[in-house]
């Protein structure tokens, strides 16, 4: 017989499933993943590798031949784009964590309400889903970095602040899409209407492939409003030292912050409201 030993009448103990409960969501979702950890894999090394061949050195090389070796800003074009791919790369990888699996536990299998029925709360579940989502961001974010370093996009000296700011751009937007997708009823082509109208445009008009200032002034707001080009000018600082005030600075974290906080407030409520009902 196995050796368990419990305090007398006690058979296991409430405040620890309650504790770690957002932990126990996040660990059923990870051994979920795991099932097509093959292609994660797959895509998290391939998007970045094929990025890179077309657009840093096949785009770059055209770039850098026509501005007479100086590239965008004083640097390659390659070193340019690198810190705005590897932030798009975390909202990308957040993304896929935060809408299905939420829809799938809400509508389609309702798993969600299983497990609100036992001692772990909805704002437990939150978190696990959360708690994945940066798993999955991390993950790829780490493989982007690996070829970044392979093809000499970033420095090593910069590998922790690209990490940390593409990784603050990713919490903040999973937030905003956690919050928005707890709150559907059914999916009626909301992930293919995200994907077209607000990822695409996003990737387009952050400055990724240029610099912001570039794009007409009508335009520019579509920026300024993006994660994206916040994580990006905070990665193009931190990776080759691209001149920032240091209020801009400040702005940029604490814009992405702030969308992760505010994502979170409303998403709490809605999650309780839901599996309350």
């Amino acid at each position: 017989m196995s050796d368990l030993r419990f305090a007398p009448g006690q058979v296991v103990d409430p405040k620890r499933a309650v504790k770690y409960g957002a932990l126990r969501v996040a660990e059923y979702r990870f051994y979920s993943m795991s099932k097509w950890m093959g292609a994660i894999f797959a895509f998290g090394l391939g998007n970045p590798i094929l990025y890179l061949i077309s657009v840093g050195l096949g785009i770059g090389a055209l770039v850098d031949a026509n501005t007479g070796g100086q590239g965008i800003l004083g640097v390659s074009y390659l070193q340019f784009v690198a810190p705005a791919l590897l932030a798009s790369a975390a909202i990308q990888g957040v993304m896929d964590e935060v809408t299905f699996p939420t829809m799938d536990g809400f509508v389609w299998d309702k798993l969600f309400f299983a497990i609100n029925a036992t001692s772990v709360s909805a704002r437990q579940i939150a978190d696990g889903v959360m708690i994945v989502a940066l798993g999955r961001g991390l993950f790829t974010c780490l493989l982007y970095l690996g070829v970044l370093l392979a093809f000499g996009a970033v420095p090593l000296s910069s590998v922790l602040g690209l990490l940390a700011s593409s990784m603050l751009a990713a919490w903040g937007w999973a937030a905003v899409m956690l919050a928005i997708t707890a709150r559907l009823e059914k999916d009626e082509g909301y992930f293919a209407i995200i994907g077209r109208f607000v990822i695409a445009p996003m990737f387009l008009f952050s400055g990724t492939f240029y610099p912001l200032e570039q794009m007409p002034i009508y335009l520019q707001p579509l920026g300024w409003l993006s994660p994206l080009w916040h994580a990006t000018e905070l990665g193009r600082n931190l990776s080759y030292g691209m001149p920032i005030e240091p209020t801009m600075f400040f702005v940029h974290i604490g814009y992405l912050a702030l969308l992760g906080v505010v994502g979170m407030a409303f998403t709490y409520p809605k999650f309780a409201e839901r599996l309350s009902r």
